[in-house]
């Protein structure tokens, strides 16, 4: 599938790059013991080094190194021995030190690479250029006052990594499969909540427009984008304007921007910087980073089975498509529900895909309708697993599987208890469906006619009168086997 752009003259390519900033998950800051926790009185959690008082100096967090490395590896990423901070020069109200701790040109993760899954089966590499370590900045309070500025410093020196792409993503959806896929593996790793509301996890987006094989066109670079959905209307906003002014035969200014999510559109917030303006140099407070192997190697056997390695698992032995074990890994919580599922009876292990199905359609959609994370789901994995199983025994049909899924829902009990106290239970008895079969098809002779005259669609209405009068519990395959031999037999 092509991700050319049409304009009204040109076909166009897009060029992004993604500046992905992840918040560190650990109880304390990159410089100091300040707490990290979200949501605390403002200015509250700020201490003397993160206040930038005179005289306090900087002291590493280490537990927060460890987190970097981990990332890097679970990103098949280099870890680099030997890593430099740095300071970051630029003033802003919410940066009390008027420089930034960061690091430049010795990050402590070098080159990875992370794979994205497509529906139609194929991937795709998307590069990453290193990882980074570096200190949050405040957060400037624009909406308390109308004529003043507030600054809350609770978020100063909270610990980032930065994770940089190279301009490898070809499209919005690129973009969005890119991000979900570098959250993942983040959640796997616990080595941030990626919680994207909350500001854990936001973007920044480096995107240029060319005619296909051409040089890279002028980029400009969409600031703070906390949500995928936003971040794919900014890319398709951004780069239908671009396009615009190129066939108009303007030229691109290299700007940063921001993104008006009322709007939709991206408007101007500065001229972009390069990295010479913000006159880097190693920060003399803090001496080079220097890691021992063995402490990589200590780390790399700490690492948990991630997403492509669960993947690869759902693929070669539940026979799941590449499609639905892509669906299944992209969040920690629904593939270890889906583990959970399987693993309470072993006759599931050949269902996976009927388990899927119910999952991602009927259990997803009730989660979202009453806004409820699977983590914290009212049906238990062992509960749904007893209910696939009841399908599978032709205890109860899919159809009344959904009503017990809503009621499983609702009260919190187990299927069996539903199905004895409701009534439930499928019906297979022949002579009972033949029964009910010979009633729908003596009140309705004419259309048993019109059948017989070659309307052969007419089945369904069949079927469907004689589950009515089942009350929807006929057995579907025995209810249609003896439709078609009675109606035969009337030829």
């Amino acid at each position: 599938m092509s991700n050319l752009l049409k304009g009204n003259k040109y076909e166009w390519e897009i060029v992004i790059g993604l500046e992905i900033h992840a918040q560190v998950k650990s109880n304390s800051k990159l410089f100091s013991n300040s707490s990290t926790a979200f949501g605390s009185k403002p200015n509250s959690q700020v201490s003397l080094v993160d206040a930038a008082m005179p005289g306090m100096l900087p002291v590493i967090n280490s537990y927060c190194v460890e987190q970097a490395i981990k990332t890097g590896i679970g990103l098949n990423a280099e870890i680099n021995n030997y890593s430099v901070f740095d300071r970051k020069n630029y003033f802003y109200a919410d940066l009390p030190q008027g420089y930034q701790i960061s690091q430049y040109k010795f990050p402590i993760v070098g080159e990875g690479k992370v794979s994205i899954d497509f529906k139609d089966g194929s991937s795709k590499d998307i590069r990453i250029v290193r990882l980074h370590l570096e200190q949050d900045a405040g957060k400037s309070l624009h909406d308390q006052n109308p004529t003043k500025t507030y600054v809350d410093l609770n978020r100063s020196g909270v610990a980032l990594m930065e994770i940089v792409s190279e301009p490898d993503i070809r499209s919005a959806e690129e973009a969005g499969l890119y991000i979900s896929k570098i959250r993942s593996i983040l959640m796997y790793l616990d080595t941030c909540d990626g919680n994207m509301q909350e500001g854990s996890l936001r973007a920044d987006v480096n995107i240029s427009v060319r005619r296909p094989g051409e040089e890279y066109g002028t980029r400009c670079e969409i600031k703070n984008l906390n949500s995928i959905k936003f971040i794919k209307q900014a890319i398709n906003y951004e780069a239908k304007r671009q396009i615009e002014i190129l066939e108009e035969g303007g030229i691109i200014e290299q700007n940063t921007l921001l993104f008006n999510t009322n709007s939709g559109k991206t408007r101007p917030m500065r001229s972009k910087e390069e990295a010479h303006d913000y006159r880097y140099f190693p920060d003399p407070d803090l001496l080079p980073l220097e890691i021992d192997q063995k402490v990589i190697d200590k780390l790399v056997k700490s690492i948990p089975e991630l997403p492509d390695e669960r993947k690869r698992k759902y693929v070669e032995e539940y026979n799941l498509s590449n499609y639905d074990a892509s669906v299944l890994t992209a969040d920690k919580s629904v593939s270890d529900f889906f583990d959970r599922v399987i693993n309470s009876d072993n006759l599931l292990k050949d269902s996976a895909k009927i388990v899927v199905n119910w999952i991602t359609s009927e259990l997803f959609s009730l989660l979202k309708e009453n806004n409820i994370e699977i983590a914290h789901s009212p049906i238990s994995p062992e509960h749904l697993g007893r209910m696939v199983k009841l399908i599978k025994e032709d205890i109860i049909s899919g159809k009344i599987a959904k009503d017990v899924l809503i009621e499983m829902f609702e009260s919190k009990a187990g299927p069996e208890i539903i199905i004895e106290k409701k009534g439930l239970r499928q019906l297979t008895n022949t002579n009972e469906i033949e029964n009910i079969v010979d009633e729908v098809l003596q009140e309705n002779k004419k259309m048993v006619e019109q059948y017989l005259s070659g309307k052969d669609k007419l089945l369904g209405f069949f079927v469907g009168q004689s589950m009515k009068k089942s009350k929807g519990k006929a057995n579907p395959k025995i209810l249609n086997d003896i439709l078609k031999i009675k109606l035969s037999k009337k030829n």
